[in-house]
């Protein structure tokens, strides 16, 4: 009997102990970073997670504490798989307890994810897919996205590229990026003037774009005017320069595409003077966000920042800007704040619009120049494609 008070203390001190270290751990805000680490699109994957985090060290002045709570990312790798990143976020809202989720990488991952999203009631940024039908058809509420989506790179590189008396036709993956992309581009182009001529889709994993290229010659080889082939495509496979070995110059044929991350930049080399629409160029945007990005960068990796490395830093000052408007994790008040909300990113400012969450930002008519000393082909700038000059659809049914 003496020694039942002892046991009764012991066991109520350490239960308070427990208690004690949940609450602890609980007042972590935790974000759930979603990407594909590993496999086609890891390159991309990678920068988002570097600019995620140079993001809130940024926005946070160093502190990594947000609303009296320190922040906390927890990464999970889907391979860019629709049901290992359905899996993996899942796992983060219900296992990890995360606030706010970030991602994916792939398109079709991210497709897969909304409905999770929504299942659990908390808060998705997309950050970098694009495919229209994450803000479109296939969006919902819970759902807001800091990447470009299909129609922001569609229409400005129809801007770019677009006039009467060209004809273009398109190259593009067979998958909901691919398809998404030109179905935007081509709804852009017809306001330009130009006329788009056929449209080729080929399996992600192609190398060999000897089949698809000839079809795109044949199709306008005899046209009059500027004839140009755009190309959209994420991952590997190099279409670019397998295109111009096949010497379309020989039909008076231009290539044309979109920007890129650096690496992908050096076979533009071969393509002075090509121009198109770009995200982001480090050497581009001038605020005070990008300066410290291209600065910092350089000095911890010895590079510049890439074209993912913006979108991730771009999702950490959403995630900041919402979280200090709304004082609150809640899912509600922060969808509340989030809807409508300008917030600083390397490319200026970026605005969640009400309607479709999507944000609304700048993009880059460049020319590409070709310096020696430079390892990729510079994107030399022709103008910034601000959001005013971008009639960007609203695709969702809300």
């Amino acid at each position: 009997m003496r020694r039942t008070p002892v046991r009764h203390t012991t066991i109520i001190a350490a239960a308070a102990l427990a208690l004690t270290a949940t609450a602890a751990f609980a007042d972590d805000l935790k974000i759930g970073l979603i990407y594909g680490k590993t496999g086609p699109l890891e390159a991309y994957a990678k920068q988002t997670e570097t600019g995620l985090r140079m993001g809130l060290e940024y926005a946070t002045k160093g502190t990594m504490m947000l609303d009296g709570r320190k922040i906390v990312v927890i990464t999970k790798d889907d391979q860019s798989k629709p049901d290992l990143s359905k899996a993996a976020l899942a796992e983060a809202y219900q296992d990890d307890k995360v606030d706010i989720a970030i991602g994916t990488t792939s398109s079709a991952a991210a497709l897969a994810d909304l409905p999770v999203a929504e299942e659990n009631k908390k808060i998705l940024i997309v950050e970098p897919a694009v495919a229209d039908q994450i803000t479109g058809e296939k969006w919902n509420k819970y759902i807001f996205r800091t990447g470009r989506n299909s129609s922001q790179d569609a229409i400005s590189n129809a801007v770019a590229i677009g006039k009467p008396g060209v004809t273009i036709a398109t190259l593009a993956q067979d998958y909901a990026f691919g398809r998404d992309g030109v179905a935007a581009f081509k709804e852009a182009l017809a306001k330009t003037g130009a006329t788009l001529a056929t449209e080729e889709y080929v399996p992600t994993s192609t190398t060999d774009f000897t089949a698809a290229g000839q079809r795109l010659f044949d199709a306008l080889k005899d046209k009059p005017g500027r004839k140009i082939i755009w190309v959209i495509w994420a991952g590997g496979g190099d279409p670019l320069t397998k295109l111009q070995d096949m010497d379309p110059k020989r039909y008076g044929i231009e290539l044309s595409t979109g920007g890129n991350i650096l690496p992908a930049l050096t076979a533009y080399k071969r393509l002075p003077g090509m121009e198109g629409a770009t995200y982001y160029y480090y050497d581009i945007p001038k605020n005070p966000v990008n300066d410290w990005l291209v600065a910092e960068h350089q000095k911890r990796f010895n590079a510049p920042p890439d074209f993912f490395t913006a979108g991730g830093f771009s999702a950490a000052m959403a995630v900041v800007t919402a979280v200090t408007k709304a004082k609150s994790t809640d899912t509600e008040k922060l969808i509340a704040a989030m809807e409508g909300m300008e917030f600083d990113t390397p490319k200026g400012k970026m605005v969640f619009r009400k309607e479709d969450h999507q944000a609304l930002q700048s993009m880059y008519h460049f020319k590409v120049k070709v310096d020696p000393n430079v390892a990729w082909a510079v994107n030399e700038p022709v103008r910034e494609i601000k959001i005013e000059d971008m009639n960007i659809p609203i695709r969702n049914k809300r």
